[in-house]
């Protein structure tokens, strides 16, 4: 056997019921994920899929749906593999969570008592206490019992705490699963090998070396169909509280002593209590918040956001931009740039890592040697690139220019780079919750973002409008100063 292999769980016989199982999150990410893995020969154990709903007579129409979305994910289906796909499928109609109702399900799981099951809560956080309680009243929780619930676990700490008691009531820490899709992505599972497997980062992997550090979510579309969850979330708790915190985590942790769940969560957890609070002060210097109006994108006229939700005045801001610092000795002093928003001229995610530049330049013709930028494209073309100074070839002295050093990996492993949820879908099955956020990590979370949330109350601090196809608020620049870095593959983001 592969070394690399034998600290890997085997994949053992499962049942995953899906509550909310005919819904848009089921059938864009859930079963084409399972469908992938099952094509690819990785669910080669026997299993059952339930998808739960309260509809009546939604088994045609559903099956039908899942066979949509799952050829939209994977253009070609055959049509054999589908089919014995298809057989694992037991769609059950629950209309509440009475006890009586779920007699069926009971009696089903009951004939694969040794198998694990997997519930799945595809619903509002509202929901979940009641579907985890009547579970547990169905006497339908064992010891191999696991629950996955998604964001967003609650508006608030307060409300974060109170959906986790109603959870703890049913299930123990170590069978829940609370998932964040974008630490699936392969680039962002690439920075723990790229910081802990390379002397050459981790070894200026610090203040010392590094100036400052990018994240960037930036989104294309409005809000969609979501305005009535968006218009209560925003950016900050849309995006920020999760997605981006959980990049900067891993950017910014510790090396764990080994790489298991609890102690690279661990490292996690330090991080995010290092994070320095925000003050009334700090919140109007370090933050912005925007809001989109109309404008052009992809050369096409779009809404504002209060059009896009029929409403006369909302406050809910659609961009932000932070300025954070970790407060440790790795990170004193350098900034940690966050910036996420809607209706951006584009759609991508990307980390730059922004090192220092020399501190003697031999060649000052040119004036001062700009710093080498490590760049991480998450999405959509999953990219490393170590931006570097190389000598422009030709005779006439050192002239210079960055040149990227690029990793692609669809050119560099040749093959389809499996979906975030594909990942996650075999670690919950496999039972390894690196991936996974523990409940004192998400509380560390919420009680941060509250010194902002709170400072921005206080200061009554307003959004800035910005057009729609633009880079978000181009006349409030963080700090009084600080210029948004271009990566190589994005030059048009000049500004925050």
């Amino acid at each position: 056997m592969d070394k690399s292999q034998q600290n890997v769980k085997k994949i053992k016989p499962f049942d995953i019921v899906v509550f909310g199982g005919d819904g848009d999150l089921a059938l864009r990410k859930i079963y084409p994920a399972l469908y992938q893995r099952f094509e690819a020969g990785q669910l080669n154990v026997d299993f059952r899929i339930f998808p739960i709903s309260r509809k009546l007579n939604f088994e045609e129409s559903l099956i039908n749906s899942i066979y949509e979305f799952v050829h939209k994910s994977n253009q070609i289906i055959d049509d054999e593999t589908f089919q014995l796909f298809k057989k694992k499928i037991k769609p059950l109609y629950i209309p509440s969570n009475k006890v009586d109702d779920f007699l069926e399900l009971k009696s089903m799981l009951a004939e694969n008592v040794n198998y694990q099951t997997i519930f799945y809560l595809s619903t509002p956080s509202s929901a979940f206490g009641e579907i985890c309680d009547a579970l547990n009243r169905s006497k339908l929780i064992n010891a191999k019992s696991k629950v996955v619930i998604e964001k967003p676990l609650g508006t608030s700490l307060a409300t974060s705490q109170e959906i986790n008691a109603q959870i703890s009531n049913s299930f123990l820490e170590n069978q829940i699963y609370r998932i964040d899709h974008y630490l699936g992505k392969e680039t962002v599972q690439n920075l723990m090998v790229l910081r802990f497997a390379n002397h050459l980062f981790e070894h200026s992997w610090s203040s010392e070396h590094i100036d400052s550090v990018q994240i960037t979510v930036a989104e294309s579309l409005g809000v969609e169909n979501r305005g009535d969850y968006y218009d209560k979330s925003g950016a900050l708790l849309d995006m920020v509280q999760n997605h981006l915190l959980q990049l900067l985590c891993l950017i910014a942790m510790e090396p764990p002593s080994i790489l298991q769940a609890d102690f690279v969560r661990n490292e996690k957890v330090k991080v995010l209590n290092c994070l320095k609070r925000y003050t009334n002060e700090t919140a109007q210097t370090d933050t912005v918040r925007g809001q989109y109006s109309r404008g052009k994108v992809h050369d096409c006229e779009v809404n504002s956001y209060l059009e896009d939700l029929k409403k006369y005045e909302s406050n809910t801001e659609t961009f932000v931009a932070l300025k954070v610092f970790v407060d440790n000795w790795r990170w004193k002093n350098t900034p940690f740039y966050l910036r996420t928003g809607k209706r951006m001229p584009k759609r991508y995610s990307e980390i730059v890592i922004n090192f220092k530049t020399v501190r003697h330049n031999v060649f000052p013709i040119q004036g001062e040697i700009p710093g080498n930028k490590l760049i991480i494209r998450l999405q959509p073309e999953e990219t490393i690139a170590l931006v570097q100074m190389t000598k422009v070839p030709g005779p006439g002295g050192y002239r210079y220019k960055p040149i990227s050093l690029k990793l692609d990996y669809m050119d560099t492993f040749k093959e389809k780079l499996p979906d975030a949820y594909e990942r996650l879908m075999i670690d919950i099955i496999r039972g390894d919750q690196t991936l996974f956020m523990r409940q004192d990590e998400l509380e560390a979370a919420w009680e941060w973002i509250e010194t902002l949330t709170d400072a921005w109350k206080v200061n009554a601090q307003r959004n800035i409008l910005y057009e729609s196809g633009s880079w978000g608020p181009g006349d409030k620049i963080l700090n009084s100063g600080h210029i948004w870095s271009t990566s190589s593959s994005n030059h048009e983001n000049k500004n925050i």
